[in-house]
């Protein structure tokens, strides 16, 4: 009897030591425990979208190396046109609150809230380049085609293991950027451009007309930042749906 029961143990330790055994053998176990609730006792889960999707979530992928150059558009989209936006909104405001004066402190996107903030979590870098700049250290060498405002395309790469970069073109187009980045003399008053000349004596930044190229957005990015980026834009939402009743 007891070389039987020696038996049987190591056949089910086997057997439960194959990978493809073991749900069976579990069913099997809760298979008399399910069989003696009666129907109106079993609760039936009324989320089991939600659930699979949940799952879904949870489950480890594995990202290819062309996942992470659309992830790095994205974020590189996502970061600059944050900027935008955020620039638009400050500069805006300094412009009524004080002129020219006001507001020339603040045209350093990198530097702004909301940017800076995406941009640490987005483990990124924000720059600037341009062959006409106001601030020297932007100075850059670009050809026509990276400065095209037609081009919607954005240029992205992977220079290293750990590094992912993004540019796509800088385009003047708000009226209000005229008052500092237009036509000395029309756009801009000479005194304003006075101002503009003492923080910025070697400024090149000026006769730009509305749609004009400025420049470029660049962006460095680490790796993890782009992963995590993936991940979260590819993370699976269930929509709620009203009660029909």
């Amino acid at each position: 009897m007891r070389c039987w029961l020696l038996r049987y143990w190591s056949l089910l330790h086997h057997l439960l030591s194959l990978p493809l055994m073991r749900p069976l053998l579990r069913f099997a176990l809760l298979l008399p425990l399910l069989s003696a609730c009666r129907p109106d006792q079993v609760q039936h889960l009324s989320n089991t979208k939600e659930l699979a999707v949940e799952a879904a979530n949870w489950e480890v992928k594995r990202i290819m190396p062309k996942d992470l150059l659309r992830a790095t558009r994205w974020a590189g989209d996502s970061l600059t046109r944050t900027a935008e936006r955020e620039l638009r909104t400050v500069l805006a405001q300094k412009l009524q609150e004080g002129g020219v004066a006001a507001a020339l402190p603040y045209c350093r996107p990198e530097t702004l809230p909301a940017t800076d903030s995406l941009a640490k979590v987005l483990q990124a870098t924000l720059s600037r380049a341009s062959t006409r700049p106001r601030n020297p250290t932007h100075q850059a060498t670009l050809t026509a085609a990276e400065q095209n405002p037609a081009d919607t395309t954005r240029r992205v790469a992977r220079p290293g293991t750990e590094l992912f970069t993004y540019q796509r073109p800088l385009v003047l187009q708000d009226k209000m950027c005229l008052r500092c980045h237009g036509t000395v003399g029309q756009d801009i008053p000479a005194a304003d451009y006075a101002l503009i000349r003492n923080q910025y004596p070697q400024d090149q930044a000026t006769g730009y007309q509305l749609g004009q190229p400025m420049g470029v957005w660049r962006v460095s990015l680490q790796r993890a930042g782009v992963a995590e980026h993936w991940t979260m834009k590819t993370r699976k939402v269930m929509k709620k749906r009203t009660p029909l009743f």
